[in-house]
Order: C-alpha cells, then structure tokens, then sequence
C-alpha cells in the first residue's frame, strides 16, 4: 500500500471532532465528565482542534481499575476528551490499514467479530482432524513501544499523525508483568525498553491488530497455513497432520519472539477437533456447539443482582433488558434453549428468550 499522507486536516477538522465525540459518548450520556463536555460542546471541541494543530495536546492520565472475570485484568480508562481524541484519530486512519489486514482476523473490525471467527472454526472443524490452539502472555502488556512505532511508519507517512500516535503510546500506563529476555538482549533489556498498551482504550484494539499484522502474513504467506484465525492474541491452526501443527507450533515460538512476545507456556495444545475446542467463550463442535460453563454461572449471578435492584429501583428497566439481551444474543449461537429456559425460571422477570 502507499504510505498514508495527507490526513491530518481531515482527522482535526471540526466535522470529524464532532464525529468522534458522538461515537465516545454513546451509551455514556448520563456521565457526569461526559454531560460536562456536552454542556460546552463547541467550545471543548474548538480548544481540542486547536491543541491537536498546535502540537500543544497532551493525553491525560489514566483511571486504573481491575476486573475479575477467570482472571484478574487491569483496564486503563481514558478522559473522554482524550476518547474524542482516539476516535477522531481511528475515524481516518483505521479503515486505510484495515483493509491491508488478513480476512480472518476477526477482533474489533466492522463486519468481523465472535461468532464469525466462531463460525468460520466450526466449518474448518468439519473438515480438519486437528486444532492447533495458542495464545500469547500478557500480550497488551507486553507489546514494545519501538516495534510498535516502527510498524506505524510502515503504514504511515505523515509526521503529525505518528506524533499523536507516539503521544498516546508514550502515555501508557505501566503495567508490572514477568520480564521476558530474548535474543541479543542484555540483563537490564527488559527494564530498559517501554512496553504495553492499556487494555480498554480504543486505540489499543486497533494497534493489537496491527502489531501482529506482520506475524499474519508470516504464518499465512510463509508457513502457509490456509485455516487459521486469529482473535486478538487467541490465535488457532487446523490441519490432518499433528506432526505438522508441532513444527509449526515452534515456528511460530520464534517468530512471535522476533516482535518480543512469548506464546503462553500453558496454552499451545494440539487436540483432535472431534473432542471440542474452548474458543472465544464456547466450546465448540464440528457439527454443534455449547456455551461455556463458567458463562452461564457468571450471567446467572448478574441477573440475580439486576433483578433485585430493580426491584428496589436501584436499575431501569433499559439498563437490565441491555444486560439480558445482550446475554441471550450471545448464548444464542450455541444450543443453549434448555440453559436459557432454567436460567430465567428463576427469576421474575418477563424475558424473551427464544
């Protein structure tokens, strides 16, 4: 592709700040940071615009909080000016590299998603004998900061668009992870170079993908693997031949160490596709697929504690029906009638299931 030039008017025009500042408020409207950048909405954007011209912007630093859902993870929540910021920025430049990525990445990309990947699986289990399924530790954390610019420049020309890049990246929060060493590296290596993207910014899904677009192409291009799907840093290989996915499993092993990443010790099995695979929140089938165990514990839970504040008008209605059908939407791609139905009888509330 031709190196992106010329795009900076377009990502600090009025019109694209005013773009970006709907899509970072949706669903956010009633937050107070949120209402108070709507009451002087023209003029936040017209001191944003200015800021980002100037060169005179700076992101602000992150609220950290962590979440346990199987294991615990830290999010790094931004300003919503700075949100505005983020989409303003992706709103120009995400789809002029998006279409350069391979089709069967599927995280955070318009027309991609869970139950594509989950989709395109299942028809590849129909008709492979063996699953080869990795995924990369602490993978936001642990993405380098030089590498990452780097693989910007392949992508991009303009120096005020890799300059509002390089400000976010440089203001990540620091995350405390295992130190990794690779090849070529001096004891103090690991100290020394700056790593990780927080988890829960806009920008950090896309800079996902692009950081492991160079290791697509590598196992599509050069290994040659034609079923494999990658959702983030879960990544899956199918083939008749287990002796084929052991070599590629360390092939792969170097090359992820090439861009400083390491594959998880504990999660790079090779398991026939007739026993099932644990993928994306499933476990699926060739021919059918079941929703994850701990899943329907975990929703069960959360509906308990949505039905009881409701009842004590703690919740709206609006806030528990987005809730369950969000839920329902997502247990529906998988034969869940039978859990569904039990999971509802022991509530009060009217729910639409089927």
């Amino acid at each position: 592709m031709n190196l992106i030039d010329n795009v900076w008017s377009d990502i600090i025009s009025f019109d694209n700040l005013l773009l970006a500042y709907r899509k970072a408020r949706r669903g956010k409207q009633h937050k107070m940071n949120v209402a108070t950048f709507s009451l002087n909405l023209e003029s936040e954007l017209f001191t944003l615009q200015q800021e980002l011209q100037t060169g005179n912007y700076q992101p602000s630093n992150y609220h950290l909080f962590t979440i346990y859902e199987r294991k615990p993870r830290v999010i790094a929540a931004a300003k919503f000016r700075d949100r505005v910021v983020h989409h303003a920025l992706l709103n120009i430049i995400e789809p002029l590299i998006d279409k350069e990525f391979i089709a069967d990445s599927y995280a955070n990309r318009k027309g991609k998603g869970v139950h594509r990947a989950v989709d395109r699986y299942q028809n590849w289990a129909k008709r492979y004998r063996y699953v080869l399924k990795m995924d990369i530790l602490q993978y936001f954390p642990s993405i380098d900061h030089i590498l990452l610019k780097d693989k910007l420049k392949n992508y991009i020309q303009e120096v005020k668009v890799l300059n509002l890049f390089n400000k976010i990246i440089d203001t990540s929060p620091v995350v405390a992870i295992q130190p990794q060493w690779y090849e070529g590296d001096d004891l103090l290596t690991p100290v020394e170079r700056r790593k990780g993207i927080p988890i829960g910014n806009l920008t950090s899904q896309f800079l996902a993908n692009l950081y492991l677009d160079d290791f697509d192409d590598y196992v599509t291009e050069i290994l040659k693997i034609p079923a494999y799907i990658r959702y983030v840093d879960d990544f899956v290989i199918l083939t008749d031949d287990k002796k084929q996915l052991h070599w590629m499993r360390e092939q792969i092993r170097n090359c992820l160490a090439i861009q400083r990443l390491c594959l998880h010790p504990r999660k790079a099995h090779i398991t026939p596709t007739s026993q099932g695979l644990d993928f994306l929140g499933y476990r699926v089938f060739p021919t059918f697929r079941r929703l994850r165990n701990d899943n329907g514990h975990r929703f069960a839970r959360r509906l308990r504690h949505l039905s009881q504040a409701y009842q004590q008008n703690k919740v709206t209605w609006k806030t528990v029906n987005s809730s369950i059908q969000s839920w329902i939407g997502h247990a529906k791609h998988a034969d869940t009638e039978g859990l569904r139905k039990k999971i509802f009888s022991d509530t009060i509330l009217n729910v639409e299931f089927t």
